[in-house]
């Protein structure tokens, strides 16, 4: 970690337990002089002497990204927290707008990304191996984006036959879109493709549910939940005694067919 006079530190704080925390990024909380983010986030944070909160709200991605650097630019050492990984729908991105937008001189900022573990990461962990082949990550959040282009993305994974996992998939602005999400699927991929909806990994209230593409009720989605869908190759391997099945998407691809 840098000893100079300002730097920004752009982290994640994984799906929720504090124990998924890297080493790196707790170095960075226990140095850093302000933390900004969006307010859930920087609540999961614990308060102490010298560290100032810079709370804000949802979609205000870039102009907190803004206040970050201007800090930073002042001599401050700012920790930028996103959940999950920071690189992955999260603030990484909108710090190197920011940056791209912004005055020369925050090019020269000591600035860095800190890898975390991601929502996908820590649901196909506590299925077993749901990511263990080619997969990809898509959002239905459409703020910034067509829907359009989020279904002829959804299209592409599917006829692709990736895992796919759905982050942002139902919000109170947008309620429908998992419906409609899900109905595309079930025209492209088989009823019996393993579904998985896993809500709020590694905290108190975690819920995870293993079915069927037939079958998932997409009213159980929030925004709190990841959705992975499976490919033509994941399966169940039942353990009996009461244990939830192991999900497994193999290495290989096509070896029984």
């Amino acid at each position: 970690m840098s000893t100079g006079p300002g730097w920004l530190r752009v982290v994640g704080l994984g799906p929720g337990d504090p124990r998924y925390l890297t080493a790196e990024t707790l170095d960075v909380l226990a140095a850093a002089t302000d933390l900004v983010g969006y307010g859930p986030y920087v609540a999961r944070v614990p308060e102490r002497a010298g560290l100032t909160r810079h709370a804000s709200d949802n979609r205000v991605e870039v102009e907190r990204a803004r206040e970050a650097l201007a800090l930073a630019a002042s001599g401050r050492a700012v920790a930028v927290v996103s959940g999950g990984d920071p690189g992955i729908f999260a603030m990484a991105a909108a710090v190197l707008e920011a940056i791209e937008a912004g005055p020369a001189a925050w090019r020269a900022l000591d600035v860095a990304v800190l890898p975390g573990i991601s929502a996908m990461q820590a649901a196909s962990a506590r299925l077993g191996a749901m990511l263990g082949h080619d997969f990809c990550a898509i959002s239905l959040s459409d703020n910034l984006k067509p829907w359009a282009t989020i279904l002829s993305r959804l299209t592409a994974a599917a006829q692709a036959d990736f895992v796919i996992a759905i982050y942002n998939p139902a919000s109170r602005a947008r309620p429908d879109r998992i419906h409609e999400a899900f109905a595309l699927l079930r025209r492209l991929k088989a009823g019996a493709t393993v579904t998985a909806l896993a809500r709020a990994v590694g905290r108190p209230d975690e819920r995870i549910l293993v079915t069927t593409l037939a079958a998932v009720d997409p009213g159980q989605v929030d925004m709190a939940t990841l959705v992975l869908v499976g490919s033509s190759e994941t399966r169940l391997i039942p353990r009996g005694g009461g244990l939830p099945d192991w999900v497994l998407t193999p290495r290989s691809y096509g070896a029984g067919r």
